[in-house]
């Protein structure tokens, strides 16, 4: 079995964030989380552990679109233009169903697109999903492993 993930999550909306964290209650794995209310604060604190504890970045990021000061379009571009945080897997959650968003979020370098929903079981359903593809399927990129990292 694989080890618990870091996960980041950035969202501005409460709601939101005490959902995400209900749904992974309901979940097997236990991640160790971190939140970011904001763009400016995400983008803070993956500098911070960038620099200070490298070894304990994120693995998964769930980012919001619409955050006040720095959108997440500024902070996918933010990361996906620094050697170490570009390979962190980037789950954007949004309310947003616009075709232009979904096209800039992956050409931004997007991991996944994933459309919130305020119907509980749906969101948990999504959570299980998530936790199926990204923490037991996928082999994501291991920062020991890598050069960048060192």
């Amino acid at each position: 079995m694989k080890k618990s993930p870091v996960i980041l999550v950035v969202e501005d909306n409460p709601g939101d964030v005490r959902l995400i964290q209900e749904a992974l209650k309901t979940s097997s794995i236990e991640p160790t989380l971190y939140f970011a209310r904001d763009g400016i604060e995400a983008s803070h604190f993956l500098e911070t552990r960038k620099r200070e504890a490298a070894h304990d970045l994120p693995q998964i990021i769930i980012l919001d679109l619409n955050l006040p000061q720095k959108s997440g379009f500024e902070v996918l571009q933010f990361m996906k233009r620094d050697e170490i945080l570009k390979w962190i897997t980037v789950i954007v959650f949004s309310s947003s169903q616009n075709p232009e968003d979904i096209a800039k979020a992956y050409d931004l370098h997007a991991n996944c697109y994933l459309n919130k929903t305020t119907n509980f079981e749906a969101f948990i359903d999504l959570v299980k999903a998530l936790e199926y593809f990204w923490v037991r399927m996928a082999n994501l990129p291991s920062r020991c492993d890598t050069p960048l990292y060192s």
